[in-house]
């Protein structure tokens, strides 16, 4: 297996995860379309760095890593990493806010149908972005 088989199975994953957001999203489990789009956005961006060669740390945000290294993709791709870096670093700070909640904040009550749609668009986004890197 080689980095480019790997950031497939990333990009693969995460487009498959889409489908998953949108079952949540109809059950209205508006908090787990949260937390899983943050998931699906982590997998396209560690894809897309691996698909360039980079070894993606073990942590959740790498946005930063992928402006970076932005001299590494395509001139299609480099417009749309600011926005995928901005989208990552957002669903990153909601990831455990959104799964576990707080004794005040408890996720099913506190997200909506507007952060859902938001969190699924911005993912749906970031999806089309990671197919643009070639894996071949």
């Amino acid at each position: 297996m080689t980095n480019k088989d790997l950031a497939k199975s990333y990009i693969w994953k995460a487009e498959t995860r889409l489908a998953a957001l949108e079952v949540l999203n109809a059950k209205r489990n508006f908090s787990d379309v949260v937390r899983e789009a943050q998931e699906t956005v982590e997998l396209c961006l560690k894809g897309m760095l691996r698909a360039v060669g980079v070894e993606p740390p073990k942590y959740h945000d790498v946005g930063g890593l992928l402006l970076e290294h932005g001299d590494r993709f395509s001139a299609a791709v480099v417009k749309g990493l600011k926005r995928a870096a901005d989208i990552s670093k957002r669903l990153r700070k909601e990831r455990e806010m959104a799964f576990y909640g707080d004794i005040d904040f408890i996720p099913t009550e506190e997200y909506t149908a507007k952060d859902a749609r938001a969190a699924l668009n911005d993912a749906r986004w970031v999806v089309r972005l990671a197919k643009k890197v070639s894996t071949k």
